[in-house]
């Protein structure tokens, strides 16, 4: 064993073992240690090693989780004693994932870190119900932001994402959807803007809500759908490939 280890921080994807990717196997079959986030699909680690040891990091928002402390802690403790260590995250460590300030801590004592890119959930949410999030006709960018922030009183500037008429994709939305669909309404977003809210993207328990801003909260809250979902809201959407079977549900007349 090498006297002085490596820390891998590792993208394990939407949650579809097929989406991950050769290089980030190569990093989990390498492995002395993983740290595992919750959103890591089981499935995955039948790459890593049989003498591996795997420790289950939880994170995940309304949820007890590991203190991010003690985990930028082990990954210390681990490369110092030699050993290569992996934390595996669900979708991409640089998007909603703390990879940037892992890295930061890591370099910052020493630890040689390398990051591996994983599919985001978010792109990867949209392509499997057949959105494009970017389309000459209707959006020439997508913005991707987040519902939870560390800090409550801090909000993205609603109004700005709203003017720039781009696909917003929005994680860990669900707990406040009412105040995101009150702030974009407010925001002057158009009430029949169509809306996707996708559930567990990718696997097979996946589940997905078509609606308009308007109708948002109160149809996410009939549908029982909840975390982890992402939410696409854009013109993009009325090209989901489930919307022609929603036709007699007069969603599509609400989207005209």
């Amino acid at each position: 064993m090498a006297q002085h280890g490596k820390v891998f921080l590792v993208g394990a994807g939407p949650g579809d073992p097929d989406l991950l990717t050769l290089k980030a196997v190569k990093a989990i079959a390498q492995a002395d240690v993983l740290l595992v986030d919750d959103l890591v699909n089981p499935e995955i680690l039948q790459h890593a090693q049989r003498s591996a040891r795997v420790i289950h990091v939880g994170k995940r928002g309304g949820c007890q989780s590991t203190s991010q402390e003690f985990i930028e802690r082990l990954m210390v403790l681990g490369a110092r004693a030699g050993r290569c260590v992996v934390r595996l995250k669900g979708g991409d460590p640089y998007l909603f994932g703390r990879g940037g300030e892992e890295r930061a801590h890591l370099r910052a004592h020493g630890v040689v870190v390398e990051v591996v890119s994983g599919i985001t959930s978010g792109m990867a949410a949209a392509a499997s119900v057949g959105i494009a999030l970017t389309h000459r006709a209707h959006s020439q960018g997508v913005i991707f932001a987040t519902g939870h922030s560390k800090h409550d009183a801090v909000q993205p500037n609603w109004q700005a994402l709203v003017d720039t008429n781009m696909t917003l994709v929005i994680y860990m939305g669900i707990a406040r959807c009412r105040q995101l669909q009150c702030s974009l309404l407010k925001a002057g977003m158009a009430a029949s803007m169509p809306v996707a809210v996708i559930q567990s993207a990718t696997l097979p328990v996946q589940a997905r809500l078509l609606t308009t801003l308007m109708s948002l909260s109160q149809d996410l809250q009939e549908s029982g759908l909840g975390s982890p979902s992402i939410i696409v809201i854009g013109e993009v959407v009325r090209y989901a490939d489930a919307l022609d079977a929603l036709a007699l549900a007069g969603l599509k007349q609400a989207l005209r």
